[in-house]
């Protein structure tokens, strides 16, 4: 029996939560998963977890197990991945989570640059607005344009943007320009979903922050195909600057409320904290904080 390989199988139920993740992770079985954890539970004499068809839940010495158990198995990562490091080659696989339009504008020139100095690494980009659970394992790396951070992560702050208030002069020209951000429950509206702030609107008024429900027509998770409806003169969009400045640029988007604009978002790379990281992570990091220093 391969006992570090079982620890990794029940590392990976306690983090995903069911047997048939996993089994789909590790491309097995369910039956061959579960095969793992009795495997683990006989040698050990003790029930790690409650099934039922229902649920799924830590013993007491589940749980313990469980800490010990994740720990070793960091350690022994690091212990890898420090001797890899020792022929001075950098290596492996980093799994990215980035926001749609961060990611699909920014980053691809970005990891281009990156891989032409390391050519033996690959990165693997998922392009989400809904931050990932980095506990759970999925990727190494999660980039964020936020002004709130999870407390139990490492943040490096990269870049910033700023949140602003947007529309075509078409549509300003056929609409009006509003002048107070009162006014915008008269306008057609295009609303960013899946942010924190949900159907609101941010503002900033003699230095408070205020919220405005956004009472809007077109709603997207895609900050680009909202920039292009904007451009096209549907209505007034919220968005980052990083988001617009193509539009910004060509003329076909003006920035409108601009005294009401919330200071700037900061934009992080975010990551587990650990004794030992690997060099395709620092280097990534670093390289990260130095190309968009610039």
């Amino acid at each position: 029996m391969d006992k570090f390989n079982n620890m990794r199988v029940f590392c990976r139920i306690v983090e995903l939560g069911t047997f048939s993740a996993v089994a789909r992770e590790l491309k097995l079985s369910t039956m061959m998963v579960s095969k793992y954890i009795a495997q683990l539970e006989a040698s050990l004499g003790v029930v790690l977890l409650h099934r039922t068809t229902r649920s799924l839940s830590l013993t007491s010495a589940g749980e313990a197990y469980y800490h010990r158990s994740k720990q070793l198995l960091e350690d022994l990562a690091d212990l890898e991945s420090s001797t890899a490091q020792l022929g001075e080659r950098v290596k492996g696989t980093i799994k990215i989570s980035a926001p749609i339009d961060f990611g699909g504008m920014y980053m691809v020139p970005t990891i281009e640059a990156y891989l032409k100095k390391y050519p033996e690494v690959r990165i693997l980009m998922s392009l989400d607005n809904k931050p990932p659970n980095l506990r759970v394992g999925s990727f190494d790396i999660s980039l964020l344009v936020t002004d709130t951070l999870d407390p139990g992560v490492v943040a490096r702050k990269i870049a910033e943007t700023e949140l602003g208030t947007y529309a075509a002069p078409k549509y300003l020209a056929e609409k009006g320009c509003p002048q107070t951000i009162d006014e915008l429950s008269g306008h057609q509206c295009l609303h960013y979903v899946d942010t924190p702030h949900g159907d609101y609107w941010l503002f900033d008024v003699n230095g408070e922050l205020k919220r405005v429900k956004s009472d809007w027509m077109l709603a997207s998770n895609n900050g680009r195909a909202l920039c292009q409806a904007a451009a096209m003169g549907m209505g007034i969009v919220q968005a980052p600057r990083l988001s617009v400045a193509p539009h910004l640029q060509n003329g076909e988007l003006v920035e409108i409320l601009r005294e009401y604009r919330r200071p700037a978002l900061a934009i992080y790379a975010t990551y587990l904290q650990r004794r030992f990281y690997p060099a395709k992570l620092t280097t990534f990091i670093n390289f990260l904080l130095a190309y968009f220093g610039q």
